[in-house]
């Protein structure tokens, strides 16, 4: 596979020198947490500015995951450069990335996976910390989004896999807010129906203690695009309750 670079920070990388795998693999920057490390390999991940604009440069060095197609393995952030690929064919609202490359450099398999920050977001963990601060108008526009959100990935027929409150970014927009993901490693197609879409939003439900139940009616009826009192909602919230029920209790 030849680089990937975005037409839209071609020039900017490019007229600072890091418009190539070589130059970001070599940039010297200060990591952001510890690595991650899989027997003789690492992953790490990186703050990077130019010119203003926020990027996170994410380095791996034989950190591999083996599949049934790939046997042998491949770097964790190829799967991840895919999904956000079609992610952005799907015109699911995501994290887009700006770069992406590997290199095999003698026993050693680098990749490469640079992404816009998602600066002037909120992750809607630290959204649910404020929550009783917000206004009920503020609450039900968050609400709305990420109802949205999920039925837009559910609806071209992707289950995220990790929709939980760290992974929806918001911001405010107009009277409403504007919601994206992030993490999109474990996404895959959406194969068994309700079943795949109940599993994908139950943990959300599980990570938001602080929404009542009339605010998971007020989630769902945007999910599914029906009045809240609509006997889908009901049935929809029941589905939920006892799939959260279950996982409770195991």
């Amino acid at each position: 596979m030849s680089d990937f670079l975005a037409a839209e920070d071609r020039t900017l990388l490019e007229r600072n020198g890091l418009g190539t795998f070589d130059a970001l693999w070599a940039k010297q920057l200060e990591a952001v947490d510890e690595p991650n490390t899989s027997g003789d390999g690492w992953s790490s991940v990186f703050r990077l500015e130019v010119e203003g604009q926020g990027y996170y440069l994410k380095r791996q060095s034989n950190y591999l995951t083996r599949t049934l197609h790939r046997p042998f393995g491949e770097p964790t952030f190829s799967r991840e450069f895919r999904n956000i690929s079609r992610y952005r064919r799907l015109a699911i609202p995501a994290l887009q990335a700006a770069f992406f490359g590997e290199r095999k450099v003698g026993d050693e398999h680098r990749a490469i996976l640079l992404t816009r920050a998602l600066d002037g977001w909120n992750d809607l963990d630290s959204l649910l910390e404020q929550w009783p601060q917000l206004s009920d108008a503020e609450q039900q526009a968050i609400l709305r989004a990420c109802g949205q959100l999920a039925r837009k990935v559910h609806s071209v027929g992707q289950v995220h896999g990790c929709f939980y409150p760290k992974h929806i970014f918001l911001k405010a927009s107009g009277d409403g807010f504007a919601a994206q993901l992030i993490d999109l490693e474990k996404t895959r197609p959406l194969m068994f129906g309700w079943r795949d879409r109940i599993k994908d939003l139950e943990p959300l439900l599980r990570r938001a203690p602080q929404w009542s139940d009339e605010q998971i009616r007020q989630l769902l009826a945007a999910y599914i695009d029906q009045p809240e009192d609509s006997s889908l909602v009901a049935a929809w919230s029941r589905r939920l309750a006892a799939r959260r029920s279950q996982k409770e209790t195991r």
